[in-house]
């Protein structure tokens, strides 16, 4: 008998099943008061596929809920009908989720009875679900049996849409395979087991909560959902995560900064933390050493990956003691099934530490493409450039980075972030980090093509014409920017990034 062990797996629904049956009374989501156990979850989900199953097979079905184990359910559900899930959330403005169902122009859609009274709002006349019915469904064993034994690894599980750096929404959409994957490294990484209590911060319907929910599903762990509120106030925050004992964080480097920025480490401590593990911009280092300073027994894990490879492509550990890097946080290394290659201008790999080449990425965690763009899809989802002997579909990231002395890659910068102003090429980033290092918590530099102006932002408690005189001994002329602004807090994109479009915007509003 194949059982999960063996590495047969082909489809997430999997995990579930096998965490069902062997921790059936374990609680798998929890908000801290409401939730649903390992065996409450597959019955739930299985009675949604089995009402869903109508819509199938291979179609794109949304799920516009609340972030709640209800809600995980529901995705569960869109698995078993044999279809795929979109996830969306009221927390996306009304205008973007119009263009999102647009778009995908899904068979159905799912939501609850809170979500059903808003619908009107974005004037979508497609099928409508309710999911509080499709929970009270029969569960139709023999058809849900019919369903997987023609699903095939290859299958699409899901679409998730991020605004990339022009802000219009492109749906990435992953396989069951990708998503196996990806799970299957990144719980080695992470160490997940039984004991493992995640503390979910990302919202449902980006792919950053893969990390918490199928890493959850695989090693019969338990998902804590965070209010979003609660984010505010980091003591509250802490005195949560404590209550409900969580063990392990998976954050955008966003949420941490707010934490200890604010000062919330020097009022309460985080007891029971052993793995904290962070990504999706740059983590200062200054704030860095603050956590490491308040939680000097954990383990820190820089983890690096865009969407389209599923998630995080690449892992940098830092163990208890261990000697802080100097400069930057490195991206580190690639995890296993994944590869890296770096690539110079001319289109010959780099080797050598210290040079600087564009990150492609090549393994089963590379996606399946854009939904229905098979113009982004073609110039994203590219050939091997080192060769041309068979086909070999590898995704050109846009991120620049090189190795250090000890093998491991180094974040250097988005190669649509390096300019040329007054006859100089400029890399951004290393304004931002001059920033930094001169006493900003954070900071971002947008460039305004039409005008060809620079405008820095800082989180910062200096004023602007003290950071500027400061900058003025790190930088040479041609690289200081037009204008210094100190705000309380970056504009954020759905995935936790830093909106330089918005930020650009209100560069050329401030002029």
């Amino acid at each position: 008998m194949v059982t999960m062990s063996d590495g047969m797996r082909k489809n997430l629904l999997e995990y579930l099943e096998n965490s069902a049956a062997r921790y059936p009374d374990r609680l798998a989501f929890t908000n801290g008061e409401t939730g649903l156990t390992f065996q409450a979850l597959a019955a739930a989900a299985r009675a949604a596929g089995s009402a869903l199953s109508e819509y199938g097979p291979r179609r794109p079905v949304a799920v516009l809920m609340p972030k709640q184990a209800d809600m995980v359910a529901a995705l569960l559900g869109v698995l078993y009908s044999g279809n795929y899930y979109v996830p969306l959330d009221w927390e996306m403005s009304a205008p973007r989720l119009q263009k999102i169902l647009a778009a995908v122009e899904p068979a159905a859609l799912v939501c609850d009875a809170g979500s059903e009274k808003r619908l009107s709002e974005l004037g979508y006349a497609g099928p409508v679900r309710l999911y509080e019915e499709l929970r009270a469904a029969p569960a139709e064993d023999a058809l849900l049996a019919r369903i997987r034994a023609q699903a095939l690894d290859i299958d699409p599980a899901y679409v998730v849409f991020t605004s990339g750096s022009t802000g219009a929404p492109k749906g990435v959409i992953a396989s069951h395979r990708n998503a196996l994957d990806y799970i299957e490294q990144l719980s080695a990484v992470l160490e997940a087991d039984p004991r493992t209590v995640f503390g979910s911060q990302t919202p449902f319907y980006v792919d950053a909560c893969l990390k918490e929910l199928y890493t959850t599903l695989k090693c019969g762990a338990q998902t804590v959902i965070i209010p979003k509120t609660l984010f505010t106030s980091p003591v509250r925050l802490i005195a949560f995560l404590n209550e409900q004992r969580v063990n392990t964080i998976c954050w955008v480097s966003s949420a941490l900064t707010i934490v200890s920025s604010l000062g919330g480490l020097k009022a309460a401590t985080p007891e029971y933390l052993r793995l904290i593990a962070f990504g999706s911009e740059t983590f200062p280092l200054r704030q860095f050493e603050i956590w490491r300073a308040a939680l000097p027994d954990v383990k820190y894990i820089h983890l690096y990956g865009p969407t389209e490879a599923t998630g995080m492509s690449c892992y940098y550990v830092i163990e208890p003691g261990a000697p802080l890097p100097r400069e930057k946080i490195p991206i580190g290394f690639p995890f296993a099934n994944t590869g890296v290659l770096l690539i110079d201008e001319a289109g010959q790999p780099v080797a050598e530490p210290g040079r600087v080449g564009e990150m492609y990425i090549r393994g089963a965690g590379v996606t399946m493409g854009y939904f229905r763009d098979s113009p982004r899809t073609g110039e994203a989802f590219v050939q091997n450039p080192l060769h041309g002997d068979y086909p070999e579909i590898v995704y050109r990231t846009g991120d620049r980075a090189c190795y250090d002395e000890e093998g491991a890659l180094v974040f250097a910068a988005r190669a649509d972030q390096q300019i040329k102003h007054m006859g100089y090429r400029i890399e951004l980033a290393e304004i931002e980090e001059a920033a930094r290092d001169c006493g900003a918590v954070d900071a971002c530099c947008v460039f305004d093509e039409r005008t060809s102006r620079m405008t820095l932002f800082c989180l910062s408690e200096e004023d602007e014409a003290s950071l500027r005189r400061r900058l003025k001994n790190q930088l040479p002329a041609y690289m200081l920017p037009a204008a210094v602004i100190s705000c309380a807090a970056f504009p954020l994109t759905i995935n936790g990034k830093i909106d330089r479009a918005a930020l650009k915007k209100r560069a050329a509003e401030r002029r």
